[in-house]
């Protein structure tokens, strides 16, 4: 299959990327960045460095003809969330490298005279905003803080796709992987004796294990049975306090030195929202498509992700 990836040169793309390129796929990575992804080198891959969320961007020839040679597509642009604090700067960036990106594909999409065939776009569990009780689903009510607004707009772009295109909307959880992500800044930690729950531990991670996820981007892009959205969680939601914990047994460490939450807001503002509050996430329609998870359980999850090859 014929691939255009935007924003998938980090975290998530150091996985998916290899997976597709074994799997017979040939790409075209766009990204900011110069090079190959982890110097990764493959007959099968080409990267552009642009910047999807400049308009100018889609204008270039290389851009052009990768899209128009295109079978599918995969958008997982966005600013990470909850590095640094919300400051109104970053709050646009946070908005721009999704809603820029996202709406300037699906207009270059729209000028083709075959558009890709899919599009496999990312949104976020904070489309259902945050509560400390209540269970979501695909059909539950999008949330009205600023997260659950953004998801919402991202969402609302990438519909607007050829009417040619199938559309999968992956609401993603806590993605978990040895080397980045929440996970990846725990580790460190945990294994030198210091770690412990975020906050008072209560709040709802609704999570999915790297791999699981690259075989679930891959699945949207090859079965015409995906359609529409869905939530891209494991079935095992847990609370903080209970990452924690099964995350020190894993490493046989102590996990009892919590993170205050004052200290949080203050290295964070508003983005420590993220980490303080959660959302309790399931999927209904996961199970409609025979998607199966290889890693269902948080304790399967944290074993693989602290395996001695990961170290």
């Amino acid at each position: 299959m014929r691939l255009l990836l935007i924003g998938c040169s980090g975290f998530v793309g150091r996985e998916l990327v290899p997976m597709l390129l074994e799997a017979g796929d040939t790409i075209t990575l766009i990204s900011r960045r110069s090079g190959h992804p982890a110097g990764l080198e493959h007959p099968g891959l080409r990267c552009l460095q642009l910047d999807p969320a400049e308009e100018a961007s889609w204008s270039d020839p290389r851009l052009q003809s990768a899209l128009a040679e295109a079978e599918g597509v995969v958008n997982l642009a966005g600013e990470p969330i909850a590095e640094q604090r919300w400051t109104p700067a970053h709050r646009q960036r946070l908005q721009d490298s999704r809603l820029r990106t996202t709406a300037g594909l699906c207009r270059a999409m729209a000028s083709l005279e075959t558009p890709p065939a899919v599009l496999v776009n990312a949104s976020a569990v904070g489309f259902y905003g945050t509560d400390p009780e209540q269970r979501f689903v695909e059909s539950s009510p999008a949330g009205g803080d600023f997260l659950a607004d953004l998801c919402s707009r991202w969402e609302a772009a990438a519909t607007a796709a050829p009417e040619a295109t199938r559309v999968v909307l992956l609401r993603i959880g806590i993605v978990l992987g040895p080397d980045g992500g929440a996970l990846g800044k725990m580790l460190p930690v945990f294994r030198a004796g210091f770690g412990g729950p975020v906050g008072d531990g209560s709040q709802w991670m609704s999570w999915i294990h790297r791999t699981d996820l690259c075989r679930l981007i891959i699945a949207a892009l090859k079965e015409d049975i995906f359609r529409g959205v869905y939530n891209a969680v494991a079935p095992d939601p847990v609370t903080m306090a209970t990452l924690s914990r099964r995350l020190g047994a894993a490493l046989s460490r102590p996990s009892l030195l919590p993170v205050p939450a004052p200290i949080l807001r203050i290295l964070l503002g508003d983005g420590a929202r993220v980490v303080l509050e959660g959302q309790q996430v399931a999927s209904e329609r996961l199970p409609e498509t025979g998607f199966s998870f290889r890693f269902p359980g948080i304790d399967q999850a944290l074993a693989a992700a602290t395996s001695p090859e990961h170290r």
